[in-house]
Formats: structure tokens, C-alpha cells, sequence
């Protein structure tokens, strides 16, 4: 048995330090979480590398292979000699078991090991969520033992945690049972990447920085309307050793072996949609190349990475990679199913397109448009996307990597290196000392392109409230459907006349941006009727089926 367990422990050893070693990494650095896992120990290097940031079309509910693309590349970067690492969020339950499956990849563009990411991991997550529930119990049971600080349970804005989706948990009521259970009053949950928790972990510098901003976050108002804080309930110290573990960077592996950092997952239509910055940093620090991904669309995760990321962490892209499918075309062009070849339909979906190179346009960049290849793409559908890219000066490659792994990325990889050396100036869309109003109408207008902005009644008492507490010098970050350039999630292709409104309005001075919901955007989405879920199992050797994407 000795023996057998020295085997093992040196297989640990071997499987972690190897990916390491590839950065140049020490093992002591490395605090294992079984054979293909680690968190990484200490600080991360002096950034060296350069960033290469992954965005994409609007998608079809299904996502249209952004991960896959990053991951495929980083492989390809490595076969042309290029030491590079890759940044990815982690993983929601929410969505493994509803509508888009795992985060991990697909085919051999892959992150391993990916069933233990899809699920648990190292248990980030769970210590978000944890973190999250403290604070609603100590805010509760302040109300409970007297309510010192004179909270209105009726302006109580924090919510519960839950990776999963449940939409019978959105509003729910508290503290019924008679006085020994608490004090009774509206609450609901939320899901664990919509937390304020989730966005100021993966925006935190270090954790000094972690405990500030923990510190920050509004959770109610007194009955005469004084913000109420977490540091005010005495929460931070509790909150800051439960989230210490998890605010170490996860390092695992592609499928060809290759060095992936996969830590904190913001969503990018409910929050600002991008790993943590301690993750990119390291990646940063120890690779030569580093491919990031921002959530959903250039209207959501590159904005927001441009106005929010950007400017608050310091991270610029040197290249920005747009994605596009022939389904997706399809489906901006009319088509409801988006499987069969229809060149009509991907001709008139190419609007969609174009808008979402002249939302990179705006930032300061010319995309490389990388198409990701679906077997059902006819070679006419493809000529006329290589056509669009050609006739703007566009760098443009298929992608096949999700077939081929490493070996399909080639020519975007040589693409991105070449555009690696274009010139680009980065700018933001509005400056942080115009008003809140202007920073939506901005978005609004020159992003989504709306013809202007509506506020509600809710909304516009919040935005007064947000001005009288001192939040309009923030960025703005805009919770909207993910579907559509709009906040209407049917309106497909390039929408035209159209008016976004603006429903409700949340200074987060935690995370340190205001959030902005638009249309009928839920924190805390809902189960589809044939969820994922249902397809996935265990067999009798113990081996998760119905996760391989």
C-alpha cells in the first residue's frame, strides 16, 4: 500500500507541476485539489504578457462556441511556439443543468478535468454563496436581537444565494412562525454569479482590496433612508475567512495539456462577465500570450470589459477576437431552427455582424473575425462571411478546433499574432465625471443602437437615490437579455427604432459599478421545460455521462 500510495501521490505531483513547469511556475507554489487542480499560492508576477480578448455575435440561446474558441487557441498559440495561457470563468450550476450545459469547451477545445469544473470544482462557489448567506443572516438576525441600526425591513436589498436556477425562490417571504424566527419580510435569492460578492471577488487586487470592497456593499436603508453597510452589521472579517481559499486562482489544463486559469464567473448579461482579475494576472505575469473571454456579445461582456474591466483593473487588450457561427447568421437572418444551409438567411443575418465589428470599431480595435465551423456550414454560407470580412479589411479564419483541437486553430492563431502588431488605442465610450444618464444613453445609443432611453418610475427614484450616495462617478454595467441587441430578447439581427427602458437601478459600491437592469432581466433565471439535467447521469463504474458537449 506504501508503495502504491507513493505512485499516486507522484502522479498528483507530476500532473500539477507539469502544467506549472510550462510557465515557469515551482511546485511549492501549487495547493493541489487532487491530480489535474490547483490554486496558486503568493502573488502573481509583474504582468509581461500580452491580452487578447474573445467576444462574439449575439448568440442563439445554444452560445455560439466563444469558450471553445479561446480554449482551441491557446492550443494553436502553443503549436506555433508561443507560450500562452488562457483565462476563463468558472462554471455555473445554473446553466449545466438548464439550457447551454458546461463552460469547459467542447469536442477537443476543452478544459480538463471537465465534469469536476462543471460541477464542484474547488468549491469556489460554494464559498461565494456561503459568504453571501452569512451576510442575510447576520443582517436578520441584527433585525432580530433589536435592530440597532434602525434598518426599515422594507428597503432590505441584499438577497440569498443559489447556483442553480430556481425561479420559486425569486421572491419568497422570511420569519414567518412567530417572534422566535425571526422578523417577517420580503426577500428572495438570486444567483450565485449575479451576487455583489461574485463581481467584487473577480475584481478585487488583492485581499486587502477584497476586504474593502466586502466592506462596501450596500445592504439596506434605515427607516430614514442612510444606506446601510456590510462593514455597519460587522460581516467583513466572517465573510473575508470564508471566501480566503476561493480567492486563490484555480490553474488546470486544456486537452492538449496546456495551461488554463479558471476562476470566479460573473455572467456578462447580469453582471460585468469576466474571470477574476487575480486570475488574469498570474496569466499575465507567467505567459507570453494570455486569451480572455468576455460574456455573451460585444453589447454585453466587451463593453462592459472596455468601460468597466478596463479602466478599474488596468487590463487593455492588445488584440480582440469577434466569433461568429453560419447558425447564428441563420438565425439573425429569419431562420428559427438555424440548422440547415441557407445562404439567404446568413446574407441578411451579416447585419448582425457588422454591428458587432463596429462595436469593437468604437473601442479602438479591428476585430479578427474567427468563424467557428459547425458541420451543417455549406462552402457558399462561408464564402460570404470571408467576402463581408474581406471587403472591410477585416483578418478573418475559420475555426475548426472543436474538431481538429490545436491543430484547427492555425490560421487564427497566425491571424491574431498579426494583429498583434495593428495599430489600436484604447478608449472607453464615455468619460466616469458625465452623468448616469448619459453613461446609459451612451450604451444605449452608440452600443445597442437605440434611439434613446425610457425610466421607469422605480428607476428613476433609484437613480436619484444612487446620485445622493454619491455613485454617479462609477462605471455603469447593464443587465439585459443576451439575445438580442436590444432589451427585447426576440428581436434578432441589427434591430432598428427601437427605445430601451430602464426598469430599476442598484449603486453597488462594493463591486464598485452601478447596475442597471433593463426589460424583464432576471437574476435568478428559471429552468427551460426540457432542461440539460435530464440527459445527465452516472453509470454503474461511477462515470458522469451527458457532459461531454
Amino acid at each position: 500500500m506504501k508503495g502504491e500510495a507513493a505512485t499516486v501521490a507522484s502522479l498528483i505531483d507530476d500532473a500539477s507541476a507539469r502544467i506549472a513547469a510550462k510557465l515557469g511556475l515551482d511546485r511549492d507554489r501549487l495547493y493541489l485539489y487532487g491530480p489535474h487542480m490547483a490554486k496558486v499560492l503568493g502573488e502573481p508576477p509583474k504582468a509581461k504578457g500580452k491580452l487578447v480578448l474573445v467576444t462574439a455575435i449575439t448568440p442563439t440561446p445554444a452560445g455560439e462556441g466563444k469558450t471553445t474558441t479561446a480554449i482551441g487557441l491557446v492550443d494553436a498559440l502553443w503549436r506555433l511556439g508561443k507560450r500562452a495561457a488562457l483565462a476563463l470563468r468558472e462554471p455555473s450550476l445554473g446553466p449545466v443543468f438548464g439550457v447551454k450545459g458546461g463552460a469547459t469547451g467542447g469536442g477537443k477545445a476543452r478544459v480538463e478535468p471537465r465534469h469536476e469544473i462543471n460541477l464542484h470544482f474547488t468549491g469556489d462557489f460554494h464559498a461565494v454563496t456561503s459568504a453571501v448567506n452569512l451576510l442575510n443572516a447576520l443582517l436578520d438576525n441584527h433585525l432580530h436581537q433589536g435592530n440597532e441600526l434602525g434598518i426599515d425591513p422594507r428597503r432590505i436589498e441584499l438577497k440569498r444565494a443559489i447556483d442553480m436556477n430556481d425561479r420559486a425562490l425569486r421572491h419568497i417571504v422570511l420569519g414567518l412562525g412567530g417572534k422566535a424566527h425571526g422578523v417577517p419580510r420580503e426577500g428572495g435569492f438570486e444567483l450565485t454569479v449575479a451576487s455583489e460578492v461574485m463581481a467584487l471577488m473577480s475584481l478585487a487586487r488583492d485581499f486587502q482590496d477584497l476586504k474593502r470592497r466586502l466592506g462596501r456593499m450596500r445592504v439596506a436603508f434605515t427607516h430614514e433612508g442612510k444606506p446601510v453597510y456590510a462593514e455597519d452589521l460587522m460581516a467583513v472579517g466572517a465573510m473575508a475567512a470564508l471566501l480566503r481559499q476561493a480567492f486563490l486562482p484555480n490553474l488546470v489544463q486544456t486537452a492538449e495539456g496546456n495551461p488554463a486559469f479558471i476562476h470566479m464567473g460573473p455572467f456578462g448579461n447580469i453582471a460585468h462577465g469576466t474571470n477574476s482579475l487575480r486570475a488574469s494576472l498570474f496569466a499575465l505575469g507567467l505567459a507570453d500570450l494570455v486569451v480572455q473571454e468576455a460574456g455573451f456579445a460585444t453589447d454585453l461582456g466587451l463593453e462592459k470589459f472596455m468601460n468597466v474591466v478596463a479602466r478599474t483593473t488596468g487590463l487593455v487588450p492588445e488584440a480582440v477576437v469577434l466569433v461568429a457561427t453560419i447558425r447564428a447568421l441563420r438565425y439573425h437572418g429569419g431562420q428559427d431552427a438555424y440548422g440547415m444551409p441557407d445562404p439567404k438567411a446568413v446574407k441578411a443575418g451579416l447585419a448582425n455582424l457588422e454591428k458587432h465589428v463596429e462595436n469593437v470599431e468604437l473601442f479602438g480595435y479591428k476585430p479578427v473575425i474567427a468563424l467557428n465551423r459547425f458541420p451543417s456550414d455549406a462552402p457558399e454560407e462561408i464564402a460570404l462571411v470571408r467576402a463581408f470580412a474581406e471587403e472591410r479589411g477585416l483578418p478573418f479564419a475559420p475555426s475548426e478546433v472543436y474538431a481538429q483541437g490545436g491543430e484547427g486553430g492555425l490560421e487564427l492563431a497566425e491571424r491574431v499574432l498579426e494583429a498583434l502588431d495593428l495599430p489600436h488605442a484604447y478608449r472607453p465610450l464615455y468619460p466616469l465625471e458625465a452623468s448616469l444618464e448619459a453613461k446609459v444613453e451612451a450604451i444605449a445609443t452608440r452600443v445597442y443602437g437605440a434611439e434613446g432611453v425610457e425610466w421607469s418610475e422605480e428607476a428613476k427614484r433609484a437613480l436619484k437615490a444612487a446620485k445622493k450616495e454619491g455613485c454617479e462617478a462609477l462605471p455603469v454595467v447593464v443587465a439585459k437579455a443576451a439575445t438580442s441587441l436590444s432589451d427585447n430578447p426576440r428581436l434578432r439581427g441589427r434591430p432598428r427604432g427601437f427605445t430601451v427602458r430602464v426598469t430599476d437601478l442598484r449603486c453597488r459600491l462594493g463591486a464598485g459599478f452601478v447596475v442597471v437592469y433593463m426589460g424583464g432581466i432576471e437574476t435568478l433565471p428559471g429552468l427551460p421545460k426540457t432542461p440539460q439535467a435530464f440527459g445527465i447521469d452516472v453509470d454503474e463504474e461511477g462515470n458522469i455521462r451527458g457532459m461531454d458537449y
